[in-house]
């Protein structure tokens, strides 16, 4: 019932999002805006821009604060505070190591119920951030393989990954609300209000995914990144033996279980085909391996 609870969250989440937003934004462009000589009530063009802005990055910044409660609601996880095995103090202790040479804020150490081996970090800031371990990945990778992939993860804190994807996705998605916007109040003026609001319905989901297009490329982009960091601290080989040793329980599931979720074999592999390809967040595991190499 654990993802049954995650999804609720998720719901209300948004819904919080967009009440709060539909509340504050006209206080801050009748109220606010017009206090520092910035009034834009009488400019469609600027009012709209303010509401797009508005959402487009107040949904994606509000997503990122609360990131870690999410992340946590969704999944079956415990906290390690106090390590009280040998596994637990691997995954604590290299944590703190990298945060220590980094000079920043440890994040929040969480182990969560999965047989994927995989990983992730999450959080607003690199100084306010959680990383998160999988069953899987204890019991499918050696220890210096583990530390490898934590120190990735460690990678994207440093780098401010979360937060580099958030801004992308703020103006994504102002870009996409203000087209909308924009169409809908032009076949308004023409008395045409239905068809404005039918097609802003569409250029919205199609836009959106082409956004999201770019955002999964940049979101590649990054691994790499964090590939290379992880390299650097533990060297390369333990990061190429991570991936090899992933990509093999990857194919040993797909054989095993035919209905295996593919959505979730491509989140840890990036080995989807075809147009697919475009909406995996990770590269292919020959692409980072050889990235890897040339280091």
């Amino acid at each position: 019932m654990k993802w049954m609870k995650g999804i609720f969250l998720l719901l209300a989440a948004n819904i919080l999002i967009m009440v709060t937003l539909s509340l504050t934004v006209p206080i801050l462009i009748n109220v606010i805006l017009p206090m520092f000589g910035v009034d834009v009530r009488g400019m469609v063009d600027l009012s709209s821009l303010v509401w797009a802005l508005a959402f487009g990055f107040g949904g994606a910044f509000i997503s990122l604060a609360f990131s870690k409660q999410m992340a946590r609601a969704m999944l079956d996880c415990r906290q390690i505070v106090q390590p009280r095995s040998q596994a637990e103090q691997v995954i604590y202790g290299t944590v703190q190591e990298i945060a220590q040479r980094l000079q920043i804020t440890m994040p929040e150490v969480w182990i969560y119920e999965s047989p994927d081996p995989n990983a992730f970090a999450t959080g607003p800031s690199k100084n306010n951030s959680m990383v998160a371990v999988s069953t899987g990945l204890l019991s499918n990778l050696q220890e210096q393989e583990v530390r490898a992939v934590l120190a990735h993860e460690m990678g994207h804190v440093y780098n401010g990954d979360m937060f580099a994807t958030t801004v992308l996705a703020g103006l994504m998605n102002t870009f996409v609300y203000y087209i909308a916007m924009w169409v809908r109040r032009i076949f308004a003026e023409r008395d045409q209000a239905m068809l404005g609001f039918g097609l802003s319905i569409v250029l919205q989901i199609v836009v959106s995914i082409l956004a999201s297009i770019l955002i999964c490329w940049f979101s590649r982009r990054r691994e790499f990144g964090a590939d290379a960091f992880s390299a650097e601290v533990y060297g390369k080989d333990s990061m190429i033996s991570a991936l090899r040793a992933i990509d093999r329980w990857v194919t040993r599931a797909q054989v095993e279980h035919s209905t295996q979720d593919a959505l979730a074999t491509m989140k840890i592999s990036g080995n989807s085909s075809g147009f697919m390809r475009l909406f995996a967040t990770h590269p292919p595991m020959e692409a980072r391996i050889e990235a890897l190499e040339r280091l």
